[in-house]
């Protein structure tokens, strides 16, 4: 579980994320719903330990992040938009690396790297070097180096970005499947539809701060709109 209170991030005279509350479960897709330049990239950064808050507090499974973020990452796994894929490496030999990091011993990381190829349908890439990868098989070794040491809690910053339908279709099944294992996934997106359709939770965020959080059905009773966007319109004008 992730719970966050009050967190707030200032670059210079820029507030990033401005007093920011609330919480993803274990057993459900949380979705933190914004503008580019809301805040949500800044908010999942200082969750996985690439910033330092200004004040507020957040944990992962009771962990507290900013006393003690290397036991935080220990029960996270993060998947960003950047790649960051060595392109000489094959698709194997990155999940390895990753494993190597986490220091797992050599019987488990192949067991898993070979779990893991299986289930993310890579076994056509699995050796493979990375240079001419397509943007959804770069996905799936990003997120598969995420979750090679099955992780509680699962972060990804916009997972669907720039892939095709059919891979977005297959990185949503591989998300209910991580959820029916009662995992904790938080994920930020801009688009409406990729959250309609994934997310049990709903968490609006704009120029920083968190409007309101909710299921699709609490934010439509809510705002009085059963359209995702035109609720997400409506709660973010009531901030002008």
């Amino acid at each position: 579980m992730i719970e966050v209170h009050d967190l707030t991030k200032r670059f210079r005279d820029l507030v990033a994320v401005d007093a920011a509350s609330f919480s993803a479960r274990n057993g459900a897709i949380t979705g933190l719903l914004g503008h580019n330049g809301a805040g949500k990239s800044t908010t999942l950064r200082i969750l996985y330990g690439l910033l330092q808050a200004d004040s507020g507090s957040a944990r992962i499974d009771q962990i507290d992040v900013m006393a003690a973020p290397l036991k935080a990452q220990e029960v996270i796994g993060v998947m960003t938009d950047a790649h960051g894929l060595n392109p000489r490496l094959t698709a194997r030999e990155h999940i390895e690396y990753f494993a190597r990091l986490r220091r797992m011993d050599k019987a488990r990381m192949r067991r898993r790297t070979d779990e893991l190829i299986e289930l993310l349908d890579m076994q056509d890439i699995a050796d493979r070097r990375a240079e001419g990868f397509s943007q959804g098989e770069k996905m799936k070794v990003c997120l598969s180096r995420s979750l090679v040491h099955d992780p509680q809690n699962l972060i990804m910053d916009e997972p669907t970005n720039g892939l095709d339908v059919m891979t977005t279709r297959s990185v949503r099944s591989i998300l209910q499947s991580l959820k029916a294992q009662n995992k904790c996934i938080l994920l930020s997106s801009h688009i409406m539809q990729e959250i309609s359709a994934l997310c049990d939770e709903i968490i609006v965020i704009a120029e920083g701060r968190v409007l309101m959080q909710g299921s699709l059905a609490d934010l439509a009773k809510r705002t009085g709109e059963n359209d995702l966007e035109e609720a997400f319109m409506k709660i973010t004008r009531s901030m002008t």
